[in-house]
């Protein structure tokens, strides 16, 4: 990745978390001088399904976390309906991102985990060789071990989101809360990456070597 990449990268992230973090706190502290707390929240969580809502119509494609969050926009409204909590309505993110969680340590006890088909997905090269290329190195026990660690940690890590999320909302302030929750999902996420990145640099020398002698 060069250097205009990642500034690219760079200027994304800080505009997700300006949209889906500061606003939101900012419009949430704004309407409690005219409305009660809970639908201030309500109307501060449509901040971020607004704007995703409007890549997607501008894109005519639906990415990944404009899929998120119209997920946690849906566990908003049942929560709502179920007479839920302002902070089950905060917690919306995180029941998605733990149920992928869950479904990610699910695919562990399947024949082949979801990073095998993950990685396939969102490979640059031609899908049918790559498919050809993982078929192959499936046969690689070596293989099989770092597609399921990888697989794992990513299960583990969306699932500990979760879980801390679900013990702040209840240690701090609706206003803390979404001050830090953002922060929370992209250093998790940050973490997940940046170990997938090292970690595949680090099984793709060894595969190599593997590959070149079988």
């Amino acid at each position: 990745m060069n250097f205009k990449s990642k500034k690219k990268l760079i200027q994304g992230i800080v505009l997700s978390i300006v949209i889906n973090g500061v606003i939101p706190v900012f419009v949430y502290n704004l309407l409690l001088n005219y409305f009660s707390s809970f639908v201030s929240l309500l109307m501060a969580t449509l901040i971020p399904l607004g704007d995703n809502l409007y890549h997607i119509l501008m894109y005519r494609k639906a990415d990944a976390f404009g899929l998120f969050m119209l997920t946690g926009f849906v566990f908003s409204l049942l929560a709502f309906l179920l007479g839920g909590d302002e902070r089950l309505i905060l917690l919306r993110e995180s029941m998605v991102t733990g149920l992928l969680g869950l479904i990610f340590i699910g695919s562990l006890f399947v024949a082949k985990p979801l990073i095998y088909y993950f990685g396939i997905r969102f490979s640059a090269s031609d899908k049918e060789d790559m498919q050809g290329k993982f078929a192959k190195n499936w046969e690689l026990p070596y293989f099989r071990f770092v597609i399921r660690v990888m697989t794992a940690i990513w299960g583990i890590a969306l699932l500990g989101e979760a879980i801390i999320k679900t013990v702040l909302v209840y240690k701090l302030s609706i206003t803390g809360f979404l001050a830090i929750s953002q922060f929370i999902f992209y250093g998790v996420l940050g973490v997940a990456i940046l170990f997938t990145i090292i970690y595949r640099k680090h099984a793709k020398k060894r595969l190599n070597i593997l590959t070149t002698i079988r």
